[in-house]
């Protein structure tokens, strides 16, 4: 395969899988916590390429893919919610109110495990997002689908949570978790192209 996607998301897969790239993925095993007072750019490029330089360094000479996606709003990251309540209160603040989804991609190749300066071409990419103002009730019967369950943000805008979406500004792809067009620039200065 010309390129491992070092991320375990289904969303990612399925949005590259899309482009006909063929691909092997081989999640990447990093803390995700964010540090103090990070902002979501920073956070969502320092994992991205975090990412990618794990596994790349296990695999040398192959083209490894990055990426982290976060939702902001407020200055607060709102990453996957751990629980059922957590969710409940990232739905409540997101209700009638714009956000920002913020990806960053890394694309990486080292030639030799112990390259000091790998080859590597990163981007993040901001999405705004404005959410429908939605009642409790819609929020207890998005919670109890289990939908938002691993979901930045506690939705899925390609899933049920799209009805709660009132309109995406930007990439709608990042929103999903993989900024398809700039992913691609990427890749292509590693000469890896859509068939």
């Amino acid at each position: 395969m010309p390129l491992i996607l070092a991320s375990a998301s289904p969303r990612r897969r399925d949005l590259l899988a899309g482009c006909g790239i063929p691909f092997q993925v081989i999640p990447a095993a990093i803390d995700e916590h964010p540090l103090p007072h990070e902002s979501a750019d920073t956070y969502v490029h320092r994992l991205a390429l975090a990412k990618a330089e794990a596994v790349a360094r296990r695999h040398p000479r192959q083209v490894v893919l990055g990426a982290d996606t976060t939702v902001t709003i407020d200055g607060c990251l709102l990453g996957k919610p751990p629980d059922v309540d957590t969710g409940r209160r990232m739905l409540t603040r997101l209700s009638g109110r714009p956000h920002d989804v913020v990806t960053g991609v890394a694309v990486m190749r080292v030639e030799s495990p112990g390259e000091l300066r790998p080859h590597c071409a990163s981007v993040v990419v901001v999405s705004r997002v404005l959410m429908r103002r939605f009642s409790e009730v819609t929020i207890e019967w998005y919670l109890a689908t289990g939908e938002p369950a691993d979901k930045a943000g506690a939705y899925a805008a390609q899933g049920l949570g799209a009805a709660m979406v009132e309109r995406i500004e930007g990439s709608y792809t990042n929103v999903v978790g993989l900024p398809v067009t700039e992913t691609l620039g990427l890749l292509q200065q590693f000469g890896i192209t859509v068939p």
